[in-house]
């Protein structure tokens, strides 16, 4: 099979980077409503900003089980509110969000108190620009469609047919997350990180260990102490690999990171914030992507008859269910963002979750519809921190493993006496998905 990459330079239809050629940039704002097109932070209101609403009936637990009809009563109100169960102003309409990507002036990566910087040390993810494009140089050429296309596609279909085998040999009722897409994301991002002293099981244990500390909002100490205790794992393997990948370079990162002069502090905390997102990012849209098309025969029989329409399930799924579905921000100042004044210093949930559920850029925001008219969501971030591995995402789910499980896995469904189960806001995905086949 061979995959396909888009040319390094351009614009993804589904972001929310916006083209840089004028024509295309031109048709995608007037794809969006009129209030949803401004250039800066600040709300084009005549109105006076008014204060945010305090949202003190939401609770974690909630959240947790099912954040969207909160965010849906949350956006109805108002594009911020201050929340107190997380201890942070909440973000949920699509254009707030966006002028918040687009504006790492006014709203910094760089969050005091960071839960992130506590689970998995002080990534390119909590600096903004110049210290940000260091660490984001370092990576090189690794996740590019270029190298994805040259090196990493075949491992990907190697890894597929691997995982697949050994969901086929469980047999019907095995668990479609558990089973298969997280050991296939697992051992995959394994390689990709360069980490030949571990396991695929190594790397989920991390990954769910670490993500659990970054969304630790309730601050449970059982939760430090599994994040603390894998953090200070990934730091042992890494020690161990960089003298391994001096002498025998690869494509991985651990290798392209151990030849430059940056500090070995950030190069564990840019390796952890991969294990973290870089698993759980293919393995919860591949398992979203299956679960809302077996949902949909409609749209199932669309996408087996025609290939193209993988990818467009595929953006579907992380506009429908954002798996990274909140991010923090911090003022540098006062201001006001769509109409809502915000003091400095404020902590902010930057809610993709809600964002791309906005009925006033998508129709029918809550259903899962791949043929929808395309308008750029915000699921993979935007601006200087747009989600570097995006196109290995794409490449391991819709180009790989996708059209390959619904050709191994004839009469695919979901099992009728054993539902699945979604959960979580910060991260959320499937973490239960039993599946039959003929």
């Amino acid at each position: 099979m061979n995959v396909q990459g888009p040319s390094e330079t351009a614009a993804c239809p589904f972001s929310g980077n916006l083209p840089t050629d004028p024509t295309e940039r031109a048709a995608v704002l007037a794809s969006l409503p009129a209030d949803h097109v401004g250039s800066g932070s600040v709300a084009e209101n005549t109105e006076a900003p008014i204060d945010p609403p305090v949202a003190d009936w939401v609770t974690i637990p909630e959240l947790h089980r099912n954040p969207f009809p909160i965010y849906r009563r949350m956006r109805e109100e108002a594009p911020v509110h201050w929340v107190p169960a997380v201890n942070r102003y909440m973000v949920t309409s699509y254009a707030a969000c966006h002028a918040i990507e687009q504006d790492a002036d006014v709203f910094s990566a760089n969050e005091t108190g960071s839960l992130m910087k506590r689970a998995m040390g002080h990534s390119m993810l909590r600096k903004d620009d110049p210290e940000h494009k260091v660490d984001r140089d370092s990576y090189g050429s690794t996740l590019r469609p270029g190298t994805i296309k040259k090196h990493w596609a075949a491992i990907f279909e190697e890894n597929n047919r691997k995982y697949l085998d050994e969901l086929v040999a469980k047999g019907p009722g095995a668990d479609f997350v558990w089973d298969y897409a997280a050991p296939y994301a697992a051992e995959n991002l394994r390689l990709i990180c360069g980490f030949h002293n571990s396991t695929q099981e190594d790397l989920q244990r991390w990954s769910q260990s670490m993500i659990d500390g970054t969304g630790n909002y309730a601050d449970d100490a059982d939760v430090w102490a599994k994040s603390e205790a894998a953090s200070a794992e990934v730091d042992a393997a890494i020690d161990d690999m960089i003298p391994y990948l001096l002498k025998n370079p690869d494509h991985s990162l651990l290798s392209g990171l151990a030849s430059l002069p940056i500090p070995l502090e950030s190069v564990r905390a840019n390796l952890k914030m991969t294990i973290g997102g870089g698993l759980n990012e293919p393995r919860d849209v591949l398992a979203t992507t299956v679960w809302a098309l077996l949902s949909h025969p409609d749209q199932l029989a669309d996408v087996v008859a025609d290939s193209k329409l993988h990818a467009t399930a595929f953006e579907e799924s992380v506009r429908w269910v954002a798996p990274i579905g909140m991010y923090p921000r911090q003022t540098t100042c006062e201001t006001v963002l769509e109409g809502v004044r915000i003091p400095e210093g404020a902590r902010l949930g930057v809610v993709l979750g809600a964002a791309n559920r906005d009925p006033a850029v998508f129709v029918d925001p809550e259903s899962y519809n791949i043929h929808r008219a395309k308008k750029p969501h915000l699921g993979f971030g935007g601006g200087q921190h747009f989600c570097a591995g995006t196109w290995i995402a794409r490449a391991q789910v819709a180009q790989v493993a996708m059209p390959a499980l619904f050709d191994r896995l004839p009469g695919l469904r979901l099992d009728p006496d054993n539902a699945a189960v979604d959960a979580g806001w910060v991260f959320r995905g499937l973490i239960k998905m039993p599946v039959l086949w003929d």
